[in-house]
């Protein structure tokens, strides 16, 4: 059996590979419940999580995701707030093929996600990002966009000044165009990713501007949310998945219970989007909205191509 590490995995899926692997399992599909979560006490926060997110194609490769949430280890330096494996099976005798890296494989397929959507989804000319947050899923989406996108600004912005800093410093070292920030400010953004555990809004949806794409990724809960209803409400919303975006998605479940919005408000999917179904962005100044929580097909795509590269 394989063991991939941080390393080895980073560098079995790079972005265009693993955004066409990503494309193909939204088009062929694959068996993905909806992922166990179960809650966590913590000492020094309300609730962590455990998540089981399992996927399987029939006689090919079966493969499972146990990730840990604890949004406590934020308040100790160099821990981080989601610890996960993957194991990846053979899909007929069940026999054990390789180990990787949970956290790395989460971080890329999450942000390689986000990018295949906005192909469909933001203008191709986008040229500005501002990213909301500074963890792993931060750092990844600021190399997916700026591999995929014309960038020439990426604007870092956390409720950590630090934090931001810091990752905004990490991503100059690395040639991109980075540069921190001291309000989530959607005036002149192209592309709006935000990638945080919040529960409450991060900016005012009524001030984002006409064409531009806003991708949220990190509230995973009902409880959790990134935007406020305004945005929900004046955006064509789009998700990774239905039933998850209305079983999980607190940007879009909360949208509902105000009223904002009925769950027809959600225009497609990944699955129609890569599968033809529906043509994205109609015009250039729209507001397009993507909201994930993940898919565990995404997981076992993802698996699939580190272990057979």
């Amino acid at each position: 059996m394989r063991m991939l590490d941080k390393t080895e995995t980073t560098a079995r899926l790079p972005w265009p590979a693993l955004r066409e692997a990503l494309r193909e399992v939204f088009r062929s599909g694959c068996e993905a419940p909806l992922r166990h979560r179960h809650p966590l006490p913590q000492n020094e926060a309300a609730e962590g999580s455990l998540l089981l997110m399992p996927a399987w194609q029939a006689h090919r490769f079966t493969g499972v995701k146990i990730v840990h949430v604890t949004p406590s280890n934020a308040s100790q330096p160099g821990l981080q707030a989601v610890h996960s494996v993957y194991l990846l099976s053979h899909g007929e005798t069940g026999q054990p093929l390789c180990i990787l890296d949970g956290g790395t494989l989460t971080d890329r397929r999450t942000a390689a996600a986000s990018v295949l959507a906005a192909e469909y989804l933001a203008r191709p000319e986008s040229s500005t990002l501002l990213l909301l947050g500074s963890g792993k899923v931060a750092h990844a989406l600021a190399e997916a966009y700026a591999e995929r996108f014309p960038l020439q600004d990426i604007r870092v912005w956390s409720r950590r000044a630090d934090s931001a800093q810091k990752l905004a410093a990490e991503l100059a070292k690395a040639g991109l165009p980075a540069r921190a920030v001291p309000k989530a400010d959607p005036e002149g953004a192209d592309i709006i990713s935000a990638a945080t555990l919040s529960t409450t809004p991060l900016f005012d949806g009524n001030s984002v501007a006409p064409g531009t794409h806003v991708d949220l990724i990190g509230a995973f809960r009902p409880d959790m949310r990134e935007s406020d209803s305004a945005l929900v409400q004046r955006a064509r919303l789009f998700v990774d998945t239905r039933a998850g975006a209305l079983a999980e998605a607190g940007d879009v479940v909360q949208a509902i219970a105000e009223g904002a919005i009925e769950p027809e408000h959600i225009q497609a999917d990944l699955f129609d989007l890569c599968r033809g179904n529906h043509p994205g962005r109609r015009d250039a100044d729209e507001i397009t909205l993507f909201k994930s929580v993940g898919w565990a097909g995404e997981d076992l795509a993802a698996a699939v191509l580190a272990y057979q590269a």
